[in-house]
């Protein structure tokens, strides 16, 4: 898109010079321009907004006053202005980007219906899809793994891949990287990522959204982008910009560099405790400082990628050498090389040391401070540092443990234990914003008592005890990990070095290894590393993110009745960036991030309840007791191996033709035509209800009378709370609605498989089986109470579909950072076909909030300092909201007074004003059309007209 003002006269010629010749390029430029000389201090992702505005300015959307905003950003001020961002392309998976392309489809038919030009519902910018989410770790530890886990996932999901076959032909600019391929943020940062974009003769900066939250992992590249709901990018991809308000951007100085025995896992992890303390939800962070330079681009990534960890929008890192280093090695041309480099130098957005731009605010770190860590058991953002981390899990156990017997002193392995009132003082909540923390107090050793109950298992002929702390999953998983090589080839070179001295998983430990793209099968290979990780059971069990999404497959039968049967506090050690209650396994309430060599690590010692730091890990051939500091890898072993293994003809073989798929993929039969034939007898993919009933025009917005609660909820509930993506829990509504439709139980599948048909997700919403609603006791589970049924327990399904059926609107009560996690567009649409009308909480996680709002429910907050338990709210209440109709007359109130009545009718109501969280103009137009895919549609509808 080019600016019809060009009111800075900002349109010019860039000539590039590569070994193909001279190219000469359209730009706009932000860079020594009239009127925005102000520019040159603004900070890195600030001048890539700008860039955006400048090339984009249409004298109504975009004026010039937006553009002058941002060229003259005041650090210091609350986020006020609102521009209109648009972004050059989308990314998507499959788990969220099925749902996108079912509801491009039905607006397609919806058009239609409206007498609208059906055509006009398709893709204005490049809209890549990679499947990575679909396939599950049923088989482990063989050497079949990987193909008979592929031969399950098509035969769960070849309906969805049928679907995406004929999206890609019913749609332009609109592709699929299929099953097998890798996992998306790394395919993004390896090839698909541009950097800076080329179309039409027209050169500007690659920018995104993506339907994944670690879409940040680009940002590691210089690629400003990030994650939103599924319906912000259906919006995005039929040209609709993001509405935002100019951010605060922190700046995160680095200095010195990595010690010998921490890796890049130590390192994100700890950014993330910092930033997680020190706030930046809304807010842009960008790394700058003279450190910078020697962050490897793949640690870059990966940092980018936990900023849904800490909160922020984007992580950014500058364009520099390491950029164009990395570019080269992943196989991209030289002359887009000569491009990314000369259009960053010309712009201003090459990494310059020496140039400090302005901040919000400021952090720092010093590299050479940071130490072995993990992180959990339940958050990616409680770190715990290794050396103490079984004081803290004995501590963190006391609320998984039950029917426990106290053990005293010594445990079975000989490890000394720890008085939990003696744990080390290391507190994550430290108020400074520098790192490293306070030195911890040293831990005691004296005797203490923990949980333990040993239960004995009897599997292929072994006998041995499963207890608490029990490691039941080791993963080497996910895109934020198998993307860099130095943790991979870490966690090799640890395992060759374990099987060397005759080390052995323990026979309870699920080992997976799933890397997010082919080159690590490659540069393993290559490097004579994989017959010992598959010695240790690493065999590879597929390209996709498995165990991190929740697809981690099912624990072994009798591991798996062990658990249940006594009750155990069992965990999974991965390697990814998600380890939210109930994410990981049904069976396993515990879950801790570490690095790939950390994850080898425990799985050998089979225990979180060992100290790997200080005690052995097994005894060599010859009964000698071998630890962690003989096995780990030192860097000079690491590098020298990727200096061998590792080269760009890797990337561009494996890339050559990622979109074209193996036999399986190629002979799937496609439907065809501009509309989709829909089957009504499909369980996965079912035209949704959205646009039933809708009118060219949007009806008023009404206020909000006799709603009941339908969950009271705490502080810090994710999307996959509210919207779980894994296991499908027999008994359950989802599960009853597929046994009534002839689904076995085996083939249940996923929650997140099944996106595209809305009776599975609606019935599946609120169904995470660690969901807590207080207005029940003791209970975890989708249930709730049913105030038309004398307040009976019955499922959250339920109840919703009887409150509907009696026109009795639902509000859901929450606690801080709610809706944190991945952008689930799920959470919001079930949420809204449930019937809830409002949510009000303590405080909202950036795309859940406007996700809500994407889907016409409107996202309250509580007054500033109250919760519902200080404002006495038991849940019980009948609710009225009024103010909402000031939205009719073209404003957005900043609050309206919410009255909840108690049922005694003797008791006086609570009356509060709460804030009303519709952020931007834009956000208020979604809302009064009832929801951002209605707004974009009758926009369309008009233009076609």
């Amino acid at each position: 898109m080019s600016s019809t003002q060009d009111s800075f006269a900002a349109k010019q010629t860039l000539t590039v010079t590569s070994g193909s010749g001279d190219q000469s390029y359209e730009i706009y430029k932000i860079k020594d321009v009239p009127g925005l000389e102000n520019a040159a201090k603004l900070p890195f992702s600030l001048k890539v907004l700008l860039e955006n505005l400048v090339r984009t300015e249409d004298g109504a959307n975009i004026t010039r006053e937006h553009i002058l905003a941002l060229a003259n950003w005041d650090p210091n001020a609350e986020p006020d202005t609102e521009i209109q961002f648009t972004p050059a392309r989308v990314i998507m998976q499959d788990f969220t980007g099925v749902p996108c392309i079912v509801d491009l489809a039905t607006m397609r038919e919806a058009m239609a219906d409206l007498g609208g030009d059906p055509d006009k519902i398709n893709p204005l910018a490049p809209a890549e899809m990679v499947i990575d989410h679909s396939v599950i770790a049923d088989v482990f530890g063989r050497a079949d793994a990987f193909e008979r886990n592929v031969e399950l996932e098509y035969e769960r999901n070849r309906e969805r891949y049928q679907f995406l076959r004929w999206g890609q032909t019913a749609f332009d600019e609109f592709k699929v990287v299929p099953p097998g391929t890798g996992i998306v943020h790394q395919v993004n940062i390896e090839h698909l990522a541009r950097v800076v974009m080329v179309r039409g003769g027209k050169a500007y900066p690659d920018t995104l959204v993506g339907t994944d939250s670690h879409t940040t992992m680009v940002n590691g590249l210089g690629v400003l982008g990030w994650g939103v709901g599924g319906i912000e990018a259906e919006a995005a991809m039929l040209g609709q910009p993001v509405s935002m308000l100019i951010p605060r951007v922190v700046g995160f100085k680095l200095t010195g560099a990595l010690p010998d025995g921490t890796t890049a896992t130590d390192l994100v992890l700890t950014i993330t405790e910092m930033l997680r303390k020190h706030g930046v939800v809304g807010k842009f962070v960008e790394f700058y400082g003279e450190g910078v330079a020697a962050v490897p681009l793949a640690n870059r990534a990966t940092i980018g990628n936990m900023s849904p960890e800490f909160g922020s929008t984007a992580a950014m890192f500058p364009i520099d050498e390491e950029t164009i280093t990395y570019m080269r090695l992943t196989g991209r041309p030289e002359e887009q090389l000569a491009l990314v480099e000369a259009y960053a130098k010309a712009q201003g957005l090459w990494h310059d040391a020496a140039v400090e731009p302005v901040f919000s605010e400021y952090l720092s770190l010093d590299l050479a401070t940071i130490v072995p860590s993990i992180a959990g058991p339940k958050r990616p953002q409680d770190r715990v540092i290794l050396s103490e981390s079984v004081p803290v899990f004995r501590e963190a156990l006391k609320a998984y443990a039950s029917n426990g017997d106290a053990h005293d002193s010594v445990d079975e392995q000989g490890l000394e234990t720890f008085p939990a009132s003696d744990a080390p003082s290391h507190d994550p909540h430290q108020t400074s914003d520098s790192y490293p923390p306070v030195p911890a107090a040293p831990a005691a050793t004296s005797g203490s008592r923990r949980a333990s109950k040993p239960t004995k298992v009897v599997m292929d002929g072994q006998e041995f005890e499963l207890d608490h702390g029990h490691v039941a999953v080791a993963a080497i998983t996910s895109c934020t990990n198998t993307s860099n090589p130095q943790v991979m080839i870490g966690a090799a070179l640890l395992a060759k070095k374990a099987v060397e001295r005759g080390l052995e998983r323990k026979p309870w430990v699920k080992t997976t290894l799933s890397p997010g793209s082919k080159v690590v099968m490659d540069y393993y290979e290559r490097a004579g590393l994989l017959p010992y990780m598959e010695k240790l059971g690493f065999n590879l069990a597929g390209f996709g993110c498995m165990t991190c999404i929740g697809n981690s497959g099912p624990l072994q039968d009798e591991i798996s009745a062990a658990i249940n049967e006594a009750d155990l506090a069992v965990v999974s050690v991965l390697s990814g960036n998600r380890n939210f209650e109930g994410r990981i396994n049904p069976d396993i309430k515990m879950n801790y991030l570490a690095s790939p060599p950390l994850v080898v690590a425990y799985a050998l010692a089979g225990s979180m309840d060992i100290d790997i730091t200080r005690d052995s890990l097994g005894d060599d051939q010859h009964g000698n007791p071998v630890y962690l500091h003989d096995i780990w890898p030192s860097p000079a072993e690491v590098e020298e191996v990727i200096a061998q293994a590792i080269n760009q003809e890797m990337f561009t073989r494996d890339y050559a033709d990622v979109f074209a798929g193996d036999e399986r993929w190629k002979s799937l039969p496609t439907p065809t035509g501009k509309t989709f034939e829909w089957d009504p007898d499909s369980t996965y993919v079912r035209k949704p209800t959205y646009f039933e009933g809708m009118s060219p025009e949007p009806s008023p917005v009404v206020d909000i009378s006799g709603a009941r609660v339908l969950a009271k909820l705490g502080d810090s509930v994710t999307t996959d709370h509210i919207s779980p993506a894994g296991n499908i829990k027999a008994g359950t509504p989802a599960a009853q609605y597929l046994t009534e439709h002839g689904v076995t139980r085996k083939d249940f599948n996923s929650y997140g498989s099944r996106r595209g048909n809305h009776e599975v997700m609606i019935r599946g919403t609120f169904a995470n089986i660690r969901l807590r609603n207080q207005l029940l006791d003791g209970v975890e589970g989708g249930y709730t109470r049913n105030f038309l049924a004398d307040g009976e327990q019955s499922f959250i399904y339920d109840a919703s579909a009887a409150y509907q059926a009696a026109g009795v609107p639902l509000v859901i009560l929450a606690g801080a950072e709610y809706g944190s996690g991945s952008s689930r567009d799920w959470a919001a649409k079930g949420t809204a076909l449930l019937g809830v009308k409002a949510v009000i909480a303590v405080s909202y996680e950036r795309i859940h909030r406007s996700n809500l709002i994407g889907m016409g429910v409107i996202p309250l907050q509580f007054p500033a300092g109250e919760t519902a338990d200080t404002l006495g709210l038991s849940g019980t209440e009948t609710f009225a909201i009024s103010g909402i109709t000031a939205l009719n007359e073209g404003s957005t109130p900043k609050s309206v007074t919410v009255t909840a009545t108690p049922a005694d009718a003797g008791a006086a109501p609570i009356v509060f004003e709460a804030k009303v969280r519709i952020d931007t103009p834009g956000e208020a137009d979604y809302y009064r059309n009832g929801g951002i895919m209605q707004y974009v549609l009758r926009n369309l509808l008009a233009a076609s007209k």
